[in-house]
């Protein structure tokens, strides 16, 4: 083994037995046990105050869970705070520590609002992790394809590109990138000359290879993910990281239907997908666990502007 690379991995056995207070073998055990070293991790209590916005909803729900059996304080914010509350019930009722806000993530006063509630309540805001989003049906394509056919079709609800509405599309564009923006422009500001702060916004694969019938949702998320990478350069010098996930396929609430029948089996867009999947499956909430802890943890600290793929393999596939 080259020198260099000798030391680097000399280092992170001195980092993970440090961080883990376990023998050197841990390395080798991550091989045979799901999340060993974060079943481990979650031994440090870190406290930092964590917000995470859309934290009523499926993924995020696990992020907040996940973030505070690290010690993390944690803030729930969402748009119905009857969701927000039973996440910090959840919370609290482990042993860990969290609040339930309702915020506006479209509403400037509502997000500043939410902050002074955080600050009173649990302190500045450490970590910033920006959840809310979604798509709208009145931004996406009845079909994956036009064809000449579809201009005479006039069932209702039918949709081709030259129908979609742009109202619905500015709905999808407002959530997702704005909803993106305004939270930052809020919590940041917490963060500006104070160590290991940082930001994790929620891209999607979609902003990489825009899926068909959804050029809206595509769009903004590609807005979110070069807003990511832009806003890495201008925070790098006061200090604060900025970084994105981009799940792949996960069922949610919101696609459910979509891509499942009433009786679980998939539709044909569902099956399409997990065809193109290589791993074969859709991913858990928990699949985006680690990835989060690597990169809201001081471990990462020289980690800013990227945005992880967890995808199943599903932009590596060709298709063929």
């Amino acid at each position: 083994m080259h020198m260099y690379h000798c030391v680097i991995f000399s280092n992170l056995i001195k980092y993970l037995t440090s961080r883990v207070r376990t023998h050197f073998f841990i390395i080798f055990a991550c091989a045979n046990t799901k999340y060993s070293f974060f079943n481990n991790y979650d031994k440090i209590k870190m406290g930092k105050v964590v917000v995470l916005t859309g934290a009523g909803g499926v993924l995020c729900s696990t992020l907040a869970e996940a973030m505070a059996k690290q010690g993390h304080k944690i803030a729930v914010l969402d748009l119905k705070i009857e969701a927000a509350q039973a996440v910090a019930n959840n919370i609290n009722e482990s042993g860990g520590t969290a609040i339930a806000v309702m915020a506006n993530v479209l509403e400037k006063a509502s997000l500043e609002a939410a902050k002074e509630v955080v600050n009173s309540k649990l302190g500045l805001c450490d970590i910033l992790i920006n959840g809310a989003g979604g798509n709208h049906p009145l931004g996406t394509t009845s079909n994956p394809h036009l064809l000449e056919a579809d201009l005479e079709n006039t069932a209702e609800g039918f949709k081709t590109f030259f129908d979609l509405d742009p109202e619905g599309i500015k709905f999808v564009f407002n959530l997702n990138f704005i909803g993106t923006l305004l939270p930052t422009q809020i919590f940041a500001k917490d963060m500006v000359g104070r160590k290991g702060c940082n930001i994790l916004n929620i891209s999607s694969m979609n902003a990489f290879t825009p899926l068909t019938k959804i050029p809206a949702y595509s769009g903004a998320k590609a807005a979110v993910s070069n807003f990511t990478q832009w806003l890495a350069v201008h925070f790098s010098k006061v200090g604060i990281r900025v970084n994105a996930l981009a799940p792949g396929f996960f069922l949610t609430d919101q696609n459910r239907t979509l891509l499942t029948n009433p009786d679980g089996s998939l539709t044909q867009r569902g099956q399409q997908i997990i065809d193109q999947t290589p791993m074969g499956r859709y991913g858990e909430p928990e699949d985006l666990i680690s990835t989060t802890l690597y990169l809201c943890d001081d471990a990462s600290s020289f980690v800013t502007g990227v945005v992880i793929p967890i995808d199943g393999g599903f932009a590596a596939y060709s298709g063929v």
